[in-house]
This record gives C-alpha cells, sequence and structure tokens, in this order.
C-alpha cells in the first residue's frame, strides 16, 4: 500500500534506453509503435565523451522515448537477468486491443509470444516482444 505522505507523480515521462544503432532503433520504434522524432541532443547528461540522444514521442499521448548512444558504451546485449531494467510495459485500454496488436507486430515481422492470458488472483493479458537490442518489452491490459 502507498504511503499516504509521498510527493505526487504524473506517472512514467519517458523511457531511456542506451542502444547499440541509435538510427535503427528510432527507425524500429517509430514503426512499431508510430512515435514522431522529434531531435537528436548532444551531448546528453555531460557526456562529455560525445554520447548523444535521439528523441521520440507518441503524439497521442506525449510519451518520450530517448534513445542513448555513449562513446563509451558497454558492448553486450540486453539481458533481463542482469541488475537494471528487466523489462517495460505499455498499458492497452481494452483486451482487444492486444489482439489488434499481435496483428500489427505480426505484420511488421516483429516476432512476439502472442496473447497470453493470465489467469490469477489479478487477471490479465500480454504481449511479450523484443526490441532490436533484445530489450523486452510487453503490451499489458489487468481483466
Amino acid at each position: 500500500m502507498p504511503h499516504s505522505d509521498s510527493p505526487p507523480t504524473t506517472g512514467v515521462h519517458h523511457f531511456s534506453p542506451t542502444v547499440s544503432d541509435v538510427e535503427a532503433s528510432a527507425d524500429w520504434y517509430c514503426r512499431v509503435f508510430g512515435l514522431e522524432r522529434l531531435t537528436r541532443v548532444a551531448p546528453h547528461h555531460d557526456d562529455e565523451e560525445g554520447g548523444y540522444a535521439v528523441l521520440l514521442t507518441d503524439p497521442r499521448t506525449g510519451f518520450l522515448i530517448g534513445l542513448h548512444h555513449h562513446e563509451a558504451v558497454i558492448a553486450g546485449n540486453f539481458d533481463e537477468r542482469r541488475v537494471g531494467l528487466d523489462h517495460i510495459a505499455w498499458g492497452v485500454p481494452e483486451r482487444r486491443d492486444l489482439d489488434s496488436w499481435a496483428a500489427w507486430l505480426s505484420e511488421l515481422g516483429v516476432l512476439h509470444s502472442g496473447v497470453i492470458d493470465k489467469d490469477s488472483a489479478r487477471p490479465y493479458s500480454v504481449i511479450v516482444f523484443r526490441d532490436p537490442d533484445n530489450i523486452q518489452l510487453e503490451l499489458f491490459h489487468r481483466s
């Protein structure tokens, strides 16, 4: 249960993964989620080694994705078993929207789990898929 004295938030503002190829990831996220490219920001977060980010936005919600490139990147594939990000999930308003997403992802050639319906104490439905850097993404609906 949340602590009643905690300061308020407005929800998640943005998602900022470090990616291996910013342009390929920007194209992928724009194609899959219908995002618009805003700008390239350089240097980003005082990265003195020449890093930069490309900003994308969802015009329907204002949600931002900042795709980061660091000159001193530590190579390797994403693995949710490492300490750090496990996955990120987008909510969808209706269960039937997951069926539409499954069809859309298939049309784009994006491998995905199909809609998984979980019958538990708090039932939900989910689609699991991965971005070009193997970062696990989900589309989620709580029944």
